[in-house]
Order: structure tokens, then sequence, then C-alpha cells
């Protein structure tokens, strides 16, 4: 198996040249004054050595090992602790953070890039810095400015660690029949009783301290999600010093036996009467996690990205070394036995669907981060209003067709070994493993398709989906002209008019049956994938075109032939999609139960 290599030609292709992100910072005045292009590159450079040398080297053998659990305490695999903390020396954990409170303040649009990277190389390691950043994002957005004192500067660092605390034996996406309690105590604090599973890194060995974060409902609290508290609930209890004082009253009761990230701990937590302390209002803590959640759905994206980029680079050295058969139209290497897999036809059919899925999902993962960046830097009310709309709509797309389309990256490098692929010691099978998981936690893919179908588009009247469709056209409108996109743009346009029609019609759909969004939502939101990845690809087309004249990499000649291959090929299963949604509820709900 090929090892991986973080792909920096690729990363600062899609950053500078098909986004030009450094132009973008330079407009918003409180990202001009934290970096400029000199920065983000050095960022970028040291993050590919950081994930090259030291994370991926481990993703096997954290595999192999798994974590151990004794008596509530975790022990995780051989190298993570000093994998940890070189990512802890390197300020890794606060790329993001806010400054006030030692976090670096890095841009989105730089930030996924290394998320990418990270996850590509060891994605059971790099959920615990990624956990770390979303606790430390709600913490931000909504915990008192004594909280924040008290604990950001830490979690920024990684000397401690965060964690999400949601899901319960009987509710995973239904949180308003959760269990956990939180009693208010003499001394404004909350004692918390209750169990919680699937919880990452919930416990082990890596950090001095766990900072929880954790759903708990009040004792008068409202039924429902609108009866939902957010707790901060450390490991350790934090003295007014600083220092760390006894231990809280909760355990880890066990660690899950899973299909893949065997790596990570995914923890049963037992919560006796622990300490917490109230992030935001009482009873509006859905708001509070969904802020972290967003960039988390996001940052979960990118994990099926980066699995899926780890699969393409070894399937694609695989196809170019594998000596088997003969090319279709006689020898290729006459003195050898046979030619590489790489010249049959249904090998590069593979090999190119995994390439423009995610060279396609790189940038598309970069356009969110784009408009995250907006939405929290920009002094332009109008603007900012934009970003936000297009985030809230982008978000579920972002967590969900890049996840499906990670595992089916993933799946078709598999196929690409053959037997080879199904065998432990050529990785291929860890990253299907690996990669499933991604379509579950952080919101199921079809929850992530209801919200998208349901909440964002049917719930705001279609107005969130226009802002998308405002967006391409007018790129679509700016771009008449461009020579190099005349193949693109007729082909761009009816995908973008069959989206918007296809929205029109659940919308028409939904007044009457209200069945309608949930029944489309799934295809809707492969259809919205396709279609923005589209979006993508004649984006980079803009970007790749002027130096590919010229070019002798193949580079940029590279990313002009696998455009085509996605419009040609990918982009229209867009047509079977619309009709499968145009076809509404009724084939779905007619069954009786006895006739299941």
């Amino acid at each position: 198996m090929a090892d991986y290599k973080a792909p920096l030609q690729e990363i600062r292709f899609v950053m500078n040249e098909v986004f030009d992100a450094p132009a973008l910072w330079a407009s918003m005045p409180r990202l001009a004054e934290r970096v400029d292009p000199d920065t983000a590159d050095a960022i970028i450079e040291e993050a590919g050595k950081v994930t090259t040398n030291v994370l991926a080297p481990l993703n096997r053998e954290g595999d192999e090992q798994g974590c151990k659990w004794d008596n509530g305490n975790v022990t995780t695999p051989d190298g993570f602790r000093e994998a940890y903390q070189t990512i802890v020396e390197g300020g890794w954990n606060g790329l993001g953070g806010n400054p006030e409170f030692d976090g670096m303040g890095m841009p989105k649009t730089l930030v996924v890039q290394f998320e990418e990277m990270m996850q590509a190389a060891n994605m059971a390691l790099g959920l615990a810095p990624m956990l770390t950043a979303g606790a430390c994002l709600a913490l931000d957005a909504h915990g008192s400015q004594e909280l924040k004192q008290k604990y950001l500067p830490n979690l920024y660092s990684g000397v401690w660690s965060g964690s999400m605390d949601l899901t319960e034996p009987h509710c995973g996406t239904d949180l308003g029949i959760m269990r956990t309690k939180a009693v208010p105590q003499e001394d404004g604090s909350y004692s918390l009783s209750g169990t919680k599973i699937f919880i990452t890194w919930g416990e082990h060995d890596m950090a001095e301290n766990i900072i929880h974060f954790v759903l708990a409902k009040l004792p008068d609290a409202p039924k429902g999600p609108k009866g939902i508290s957010l707790f901060l609930v450390p490991k350790f209890l934090v003295n007014d010093d600083g220092s760390l004082g006894e231990r809280n009253a909760f355990s880890c009761g066990s660690i899950e036996k899973k299909m893949g990230i065997k790596g990570s701990a995914t923890c049963v937590m037992n919560f006796d009467g622990a300490r917490g302390w109230l992030v935001g209002e009482e009873n509006k803590g859905l708001a509070a996690m969904f802020t972290m959640m967003n960039y988390e759905r996001l940052g979960v994206g990118i994990q099926g990205l980066g699995a899926a980029e780890a699969s393409l680079q070894s399937a694609r050295e695989y196809a170019f070394e594998r000596l088997q058969s003969r090319a279709p139209t006689g020898p290729q290497n006459p003195d050898k036995a046979a030619d590489p897999l790489i010249v049959h036809p249904d090998v590069r059919r593979m090999i190119l669907t995994m390439k423009a899925y995610v060279e396609g999902g790189r940038a598309f993962s970069t356009y969110c981060g784009q408009w995250l960046d907006i939405a929290k830097f920009t002094d332009d009310d109008s603007h900012r209003k934009q970003a936000e709309g297009m985030v809230a709509l982008l978000t579920p797309v972002a967590k969900a067709f890049l996840t499906d389309r990670g595992l089916d990256v993933c799946v078709i490098g598999q196929q690409v070994f053959g037997g080879h692929g199904y065998i432990r010691e050529w990785g291929q099978e860890q990253l299907v493993r690996d990669a499933r998981i991604c379509q579950i936690y952080e919101g199921a893919n079809g929850i992530q398709a209801l919200d998208l179908m349901g909440r964002k588009v049917v719930g705001s009247q279609g107005a969130l989906f226009e802002l998308f469709a405002e967006d391409m056209s007018a790129f679509i409108e700016k771009e008449q002209g461009n020579p190099a996109l005349k193949p693109f743009l007729e082909p761009l346009a009816a995908s973008l008019e069959r989206l918007s029609d296809v929205t029109e019609h659940v919308l028409e759909q939904a007044q009457t049956d209200p069945n309608a969004p949930g029944a489309a939502s799934v295809d809707y939101t492969d259809l919205f994938g396709l279609t923005a990845l589209a979006y993508m690809w004649a984006k980079i087309v803009v970007a790749a075109a002027p130096k590919a004249e010229n070019d002798t990499s193949g580079f940029y000649t590279g990313k002009l032939k696998t455009a085509r291959f996605y419009y040609d090929r990918l982009l229209p299963k867009t047509v079977s999609l619309a009709e499968g949604i145009r076809s509404g509820s009724e084939s779905l709900m007619r069954h009786a139960a006895n006739e299941f």
C-alpha cells in the first residue's frame, strides 16, 4: 500500500488558485491582521510534515492494537500519546481558536486543509483535536467570560482535550427524550447524573484533563428538545488558580468494540453526581451544541474526503504498478509479461471516479470554509446574512454527500486491488471500515438529508436554496465568454435548472403531503451534491485552463480532463435522481405493515 503523503500541490491549488483565499482574507480586516499568504503557506507546509511523518505511520498499528480499557482507564495505542504531544507542541489544536484566549485565529479556508490532511493520515487520532476544536467553539460562543478564561487556553493548547456527550442508550437522534439530569447546587454549579454512550475520546491517557460538554435536563425543564441544557463537566475539577483538583464523579464504564476507527476510544460515560457548569442559557443547550456541530459536521464530511484521498493515493499507485493482462489495443509493455492495470478502461473508470469525487470534494469543503469565514469575519451585514444562510444550507450537504462519496471512493479503491483489497496488509479494508462511521455519527446522513430538505429548503420556502442558485447563476453569467468553459456551461446551467425545478416540485408536494420532504430527502441531497461538484469543477477549469497550455507536468491538463470525465460520466446521475424525486412519496408509504 502507498504511504499517505499530504497532497500539498492539490491543496495549494484549491486554496490559492481556485478560491484565491488570500484575497478573501485581505478583504476582511479582522483576518488580514492575522494571516497572509506566507503565513498560510508555512502552516500548510508544516501540516504536511506532521500528518505525513507523524500521524500516518501510526494509522495501521493503531487499528491493529486499538484502545484498551481497564477499570475505567483507557490506554491508547503505541505512539498515540507522543503523536498527540507533537500536535500540542505545534499549536494545532488552537489553529482556528479565538486569539483572546490564546488561539491562533486562522480562517476556516485554511483550517479545512489541515483537517483533511489530519483525517486522511489517521482518522482515529485526528478525532481528538477535532472534538476539542468543536468544544472550544461552543464554549467561546456561549460560555461565560469566567468559564472561557478558565478553560479555553488549555483546550486550545491541547494540554486539555474536549469531548461531546449527547447520545444515551435509549435515544440517538431524538435527544428530547434524554434522561440525564442536572440538579442546581447552592454554589452555582450543577450535579449531573446519567449515562452517555458512543462518546468519542471520552476517556484516554493523552491529555492531563478531559473537558466534557454534556447535554442534560434540569428538574423543571420543558419536555422535548426545548428542555435541554448544556454543561461543562471536567474530568478533574479545576481550582481557582488553574491547577487540577480532585477527580470528578463520573467514569468510563467501558469502550465499544467497533467496525472501524479502532485506534480511538468510543466510551460509555457514567455520571454519578458529577459537578458541572452551565454553558449558555437554561434550556438552550441545543442551540449551543449546534454551534459546535455545524463546524463538526463539515469536519466529518472532511473525514470522508480524507479517507477517500488516502484510498485514491494507494489505488492509483497500485494501478500503475500491478501487471495484469494486456490492453485492449495491444501490448503497452511488450517486454513484460503483462500491462499495468491502468491501461484497462474499467480500471480507469474507477480511478477517475475516485479522482473526480476527491478533487471536487476538496473544492467543495473549501467553498464551505469560505462561507464560514465570511459569516464570522465580514463587517458587511448583508454579506454576513448571505453567508450565514449559505452555511446553514451547505452544512448538511457537506456532511452527507462528502461522507457518502467518501465510502464509495474507499470501496472503489478496494476494488482496484481485487483480492488484495480484502486483505489487511494493503490498508484498503481499514479505510472502508473507518470511513463507514462518517455516515453515521454527528447526525446520520438520513437526518442530514431531512435537515436539508425539510428544515433548510421547505422550512425556508426555498429562500435558502435561492442563495446557492443565485451564486451559481452569477458564476455562469460571468463566465459566458470564457472559451475554456464552453463545453461545461450548458450542462452546468442544465443541472442547476434541474435542481431548481425539483426543489420547486417538492415545495409544491409538501403543501399537501407531509411525507413528501422525507421521501425526497436522500435523493435530493445526492442531486444537490452532484450539482454542487459540477459547479466546483467549473471553478477548477477556470483556474487550471490558463496554465494548461504550457503544462508539461500533467497537473493542469489533468484537471481539465477530469472535469470532462465528471461532466460526461457522473453528472448525468442527476437525471435519474430528479425522476425519482418527482415520483413523490406514494410508492414509499403505500405498504401496510403486513406487506413488508
